[in-house]
């Protein structure tokens, strides 16, 4: 009888996991996909290469090149979430962390924005940063220490 129960709710419960995937709130996803490097306070890990995102992270907003860097760093990259996913959890970093650094007016990402950016091969994104840190240096933006050189 169990069997018989546990096969007949199988097909149920498979179909339901995607949607149940798709109801994650912004919070939630950055808690699951981005809390293990950033934290909860968003602090990060300079040390590691994982900047602070508090005051300083609208800066990479505020650029095309920089809003392109952000949909390849290796967190985003490699998160499982889906563009529109990662559209939402990227305006939740900056209205929750980017403070003074946030570009006015803010464009909010979208997901047609993300899958756009996404498309655009960085094949180091290390030296993209560089790239990207040095326009916005030229422009007088502030950006977080990063240790590679």
């Amino acid at each position: 009888m169990i069997r018989i129960a546990t096969l007949t709710l199988l097909p149920a419960l498979l179909f339901a996991a995607p949607g149940f995937a798709q109801d994650k709130t912004p919070h939630t996803n950055y808690v699951l996909r981005c809390a293990g490097c950033h934290g909860m306070s968003g602090a990060g890990a300079p040390s590691a290469g994982i900047f602070d995102f508090n005051g300083m992270v609208g800066a990479f907003a505020g650029i095309d090149e920089g809003r392109t860097y952000l949909m390849h760093v290796p967190g985003v990259a490699g998160s499982g979430l889906s563009d529109a996913e990662i559209a939402a959890v990227m305006n939740y970093v900056m209205e929750t962390w980017a403070g003074d650094s946030l570009p006015e007016p803010y464009e909010p990402f979208t997901q047609a924005e993300v899958t756009a950016r996404r498309a655009i091969p960085i094949p180091d994104v290390v030296e993209n940063r560089r790239e990207v840190v040095a326009l916005l240096e030229a422009l007088g933006i502030e950006t977080a220490d990063y240790p590679w050189p």
